[in-house]
């Protein structure tokens, strides 16, 4: 073959280069995508009646010996029969009743090769990192508004997160200790963030009208009060300077309180309890609860990513409760400092109370420009660590993953059908 004349090979040299350029754009464009997984399935084999619990466990504040992610690379891979093992899961229903459910999973090797693990060598200990960086809610405009309104209080001291209309996502160790249902649990019930009534209850022959007309007169003594501040100043200036100080004060009395729900039934897996899975315990400290009245509220759906440290930004969100700043929704975000394929360490300053919360990011839904939110896991809390194998444990805020095995599981506990849970 002779040689291709430079009028043929310069445009040919374009088009190659052009196509280059739209891969690559491609390929950006699906790092902020949210990825379309198939999912197996999990299905029901049978469910047995077993006794009723004790319910005489205690909370923990910490988590410790967990086998995290340097520990489980040493542990031999699991085979199937293992996984519908730990898959499989006990049932607790209000009446104090339980059961247990073993699963088949079907379509496994079908699914997209879940990513390998990833290492980092670096490390952050405790449960706040130098300055704190959580931001607290307060603002009945924001903590009642998606996506913060998504965020639950459990009775047991937890968070959670609203993941259908009335299921909620948690840890499993707010509900079991590994061997035990939590004293509590019997009672179960879930606080959904609602802005305060301005409208008090009121008694006998005090209705509502009365209530307002002394709105109506406080109000006025307000705007008196603000004129004087002003110095009998230009009006538009007096509201200006008014609404300011109105908002502070509204958002002091109108704090967000809790309605609360009872649950219905709890579902736990089988992996998390003590002697089943052994090193891979911390991997299943996820349950759901169904409520017995789902509330009013936008909840978030489930998703599934295979490297958080790949995406653009590297971030996770979480919204819970914790325990130093009683009664307020506290928000946090930050990046991820190790993956395997269960679980995650994480940067996010934390203390107890927020255990169970929902950790979600943001990406594209495919072929739109609309941007989603989703859960990508759910925050096991502040843990020790076993990081050799030997005992040398090492403190780290540690978040489950949602894999597809796990989507397909909670999916099937949502909808009680595992044919609308084959892609994420």
């Amino acid at each position: 073959m002779g040689p291709i004349p430079l009028c043929v090979l310069l445009p040919l040299t374009v088009l190659a280069v052009v196509v280059a350029v739209a891969a690559d754009g491609n390929a950006v464009q699906d790092e902020y995508t949210w990825p379309q997984w198939k999912v197996p399935l999990v299905r029901k084999r049978r469910t047995v009646p077993l006794s009723s619990p004790n319910f005489s466990a205690r909370p923990q504040p910490e988590l410790s010996g967990t086998c995290g992610i340097e520990c489980q690379r040493r542990l031999p891979a699991t085979s199937l029969d293992d996984l519908e093992q730990f898959l499989s899961y006990e049932t607790v229903y209000e009446n104090g009743t339980r059961t247990y459910t073993s699963v088949s999973v079907q379509g496994l090797n079908e699914v997209t090769a879940w990513s390998g693990n990833i290492s980092s060598s670096s490390r952050h200990k405790r449960e706040v990192y130098g300055t704190d960086t959580r931001f607290t809610i307060s603002d009945k405009q924001f903590s009642t508004k998606y996506p913060f309104s998504t965020s639950v209080k459990i009775s047991t001291g937890c968070s959670g997160v609203l993941v259908s209309p009335k299921h909620v996502l948690t840890a499993a160790h707010c509900i079991h200790d590994g061997k035990d249902y939590l004293d509590g649990v019997q009672k179960l019930r879930v606080g959904i963030l609602k802005e305060k009534s301005r409208r008090g209850k009121g008694g006998k022959g005090r209705g509502g009208r009365g209530k307002g007309k002394r709105r109506k007169e406080d109000k006025g003594k307000e705007e008196e009060q603000e004129k004087e501040d002003n110095g009998g100043k230009g009006e538009r200036k007096g509201k200006q300077k008014g609404g300011k100080r109105r908002s502070r004060r509204s958002a002091e009395s109108e704090k967000p309180s809790f309605r609360w729900t009872r649950v219905k039934k709890t579902q736990v897996p089988k992996g998390w309890f003590k002697g089943v899975s052994e090193g891979l315990t911390a991997d299943y400290d996820y349950a759901v609860l169904e409520l017995k009245k789902a509330p009013k509220v936008k909840h978030m759906d489930l998703g599934v990513i295979p490297s958080l440290k790949k995406l653009p930004a590297g971030r996770i969100h979480f919204s819970g409760f914790d325990d130093d700043r009683p009664g307020n929704l506290v928000y946090r975000f930050c990046s991820v400092s190790d993956e395997s394929n269960d679980l995650l360490y994480q940067y996010c300053d934390a203390k107890p109370g927020s255990s169970g919360s929902g950790v979600y990011i943001r990406l594209k839904e495919p072929g739109k420009k609309k941007w989603k939110r989703k859960i990508i896991g759910v925050f096991s809390g502040h843990q020790w660590v076993d990081v050799n194998g030997d005992g040398t444990q090492q403190d780290y805020n540690v978040a489950v993953r949602i894999t597809p095995l796990k989507y397909a599981q909670i999916c099937y506990w949502v909808h009680g059908d595992s044919s609308e849970c084959q892609v994420a």
